[in-house]
């Protein structure tokens, strides 16, 4: 299928990307929180220099939308102000690091994930789409999250190293758990990982050092909107957030890889354009299609919300075969090629279909009468 380009890097904040509707501005606040300042400050931000609307992605990290090029120097400024981009590019953009977000300070995944963003100078050049999980929780909970070298916590109670792909990992201490990511991280460039890009595809022999048959401990449950120890977990249906949202909200945040942020210390009580429940919206994946993205040919989320309350499982809707919303299989998958859509069952955008050319009121048809 083609009609879409595959980008081998990511945009950040020293790096955005055009899009049909202004400039991408990715941000990556370190250890995937902002304090109440950063959260009010990033949203007059985005109000002032973009559109106003933010996107959530899958590796927790926000994107501002609608950034003139003109607008981006200043809230880059602005950004580096709050402590949410380094000033140095070379380390903002090795920053690719997901961290369990229930993570409190003095723990494993807090400690590590520290001295990791503090030795980023000691990692190789590593391909734009690479990076870290830092999941030493009780359990973990990122295990189908996005990275390619990771810390877990072990069934036997300790940590682990794994390249991710990799069913097993091996024995590390907390002490040793950023040495082994780096020599990893090393080891991935030195035997030309770089022509794979990700470690899931490298098919190279881990070394001895690193081959090991060390499991990881048994999934925690997913995180869901609600009511949570530190406080209230909300969904953001596509991952979208409103900038104003942000400034209203005056707390503290921790991103997620599932399109759910949770706010600390508060009640859970509702707010604009957020679900404190697990509604067949979350369970819808769609990218902002047209027109705001280019390589898009088909509008994606208005589709996505009249079909969330008809299926059984997850689907997908992405507006080209890159899907960028949803890199697993889902359920049912609905690709977007040449203004009409493919539709592929257990599969990924873009897979073999078995209907194809259908609009979106077919797609309403036929898929709710499954």
């Amino acid at each position: 299928m083609s009609g879409f380009v595959v980008k081998d890097w990511c945009p950040d904040a020293w790096r955005p990307m055009m899009a049909g509707d202004g400039l991408l501005v990715r941000v990556r606040p370190p250890l995937g929180r902002l304090t109440a300042p950063q959260v009010e400050g990033l949203g007059r931000a985005a109000i002032r220099h973009g559109n106003g609307q933010i996107d959530l992605t899958s590796r927790a990290n926000l994107q501002i939308r609608g950034v003139s090029e003109e607008g981006w120097p200043a809230l880059l400024t602005e950004l580096q102000a709050l402590g949410l981009v380094d000033p140095d590019p070379m380390r903002e953009g090795r920053g690719v690091i997901l961290i369990n977000p229930d993570w409190r300070e003095g723990e494993d995944s807090h400690a590590i994930a520290t001295e990791l963003r503090a030795r980023l100078s000691e990692l190789p050049d590593l391909p734009g789409k690479v990076g870290f999980v830092v999941d030493a929780g009780q359990a973990p909970m990122l295990f189908d999250a996005p990275g390619d070298f990771r810390i877990e916590r072990a069934a036997t109670g300790t940590l682990l190293v794994r390249a991710d792909g990799r069913s097993a990992g091996v024995a590390i201490s907390r002490a040793t758990a950023v040495d082994a990511l780096i020599r990893l991280a090393q080891w991935f460039v030195d035997s030309d990982g770089r022509d794979a890009r990700r470690m899931a595809r490298h098919k190279a022999d881990l070394p001895d050092w690193a081959s090991g048959d060390a499991m990881p401990a048994m999934p925690a449950p997913p995180m869901r909107p609600g009511a949570h120890p530190m406080g209230a977990v909300y969904g953001l249906p596509f991952g979208r957030l409103d900038a104003q949202a942000l400034v209203d909200r005056r707390a503290p945040i921790r991103l997620t890889p599932w399109r759910m942020l949770l706010a600390e210390g508060v009640a859970p009580i509702p707010a604009a354009g957020m679900v404190l429940e697990d509604t067949p919206i979350l369970h819808v994946d769609a990218c902002v299609g047209a027109p705001a993205c280019p390589q898009a040919s088909v509008e994606t989320r208005e589709l996505a919300a009249r079909l969330a309350p008809l299926i059984d499982g997850q689907l997908h809707i992405s507006g080209c075969a890159k899907g960028c919303a949803r890199a697993r299989a889902a359920d049912w998958v609905l690709t977007g090629r040449e203004g009409a859509f493919d539709l592929a069952r257990h599969a990924r955008a873009g897979a073999a279909p078995l209907h194809t050319g259908l609009t979106p009121e077919r797609a309403v048809a036929l898929l709710g009468a499954c």
